[in-house]
């Protein structure tokens, strides 16, 4: 009986295994996808960049580093006294808010043409796109190297009341000083009295003016701000002023 052939079949080879977690291809895809959406992302943001928005950093560095800021001056409002009549062609080209603002500007020179002649020396009224700033001569409202209101001074401060009680304004109070410097016990440096001026007066509209206090700041630049340069005594008495900015209630100012 013939012996049976074992035969021996061998098993075909397996297929290596493969990687665990996703293919090689799908990883490659997400990154480009991500670098798709981040693209549109930057797109985005640049279409609804905000010039005001940008205007308002720029400045907060340039204050950062000590650089004085200069708000633009409206040329509408710029040429605008009190003894002009407003026409309507004038008053339609201009937005609802410089028209507010230009009321401002007029109510506050008619009435400095009230007031006494030497409370008007150095005093002084000017706009920009966010506010009107209001000037008004260190020397008529304190005492010398004091922060000490004057008797007359109310007459100044008043004004300031009546118009942030007509108009929804807010207000910065901010004390100037020349670069002459002070040493006195009170005032170290020019740094406290004008600081010192400013909260002073703020406290007046808030205290006898009756202003509420969220709507009103104060803050002392000392000599870092000059009207005019300080190369004489005119120029340095221009320089020790104080300003009340009086701002549209939206615009976070100092």
């Amino acid at each position: 009986m013939a012996k049976a052939e074992e035969v021996i079949r061998r098993k075909p080879p397996e297929d290596p295994p493969g990687d665990e977690g996703l293919p090689p291809w799908m990883a490659t895809f997400a990154d480009m996808v991500t670098l798709l959406l981040c693209f549109f992302v930057l797109l985005l943001s640049f279409a609804q960049q905000s010039e005001e928005k940008f205007r308002d950093a720029l400045g907060s560095l340039k204050g950062a580093f000590g650089v004085k800021e200069v708000r633009a001056v409206s040329e509408e409002m710029a040429q605008f006294n009190s003894s002009s009549k407003v026409t309507k062609e004038m008053a339609a080209s201009i937005s609802r808010d410089e028209r507010l603002l230009l009321s401002v500007v007029m109510r506050i020179k008619s009435m400095l043409e009230e007031m006494d002649v030497k409370l008007k020396e150095g005093a002084g009224v000017s706009a920009d796109r966010d506010g009107v700033v209001f000037r008004a001569s260190s020397a008529s409202l304190f005492e010398r190297d004091t922060a000490v209101l004057k008797p007359k001074a109310p007459e100044v401060l008043d004004t300031v009341v009546k118009v942030l009680k007509d108009y929804k304004l807010n207000i910065v109070v901010r004390g100037h000083t020349d670069d002459r410097p002070i040493h006195t016990p009170k005032y170290p440096s020019n740094w406290e009295l004008s600081a010192a001026r400013a909260a002073v007066a703020l406290d007046y509209l808030i205290n006898k003016g009756g202003i509420e206090i969220n709507r009103a700041k104060a803050v002392g630049y000392a000599d870092t701000r000059p009207e005019v340069p300080n190369d004489s005594m005119e120029n340095r008495l221009i320089n020790q002023r104080v300003e009340f900015y009086l701002h549209m209630p939206q615009r976070d100012a100092w």
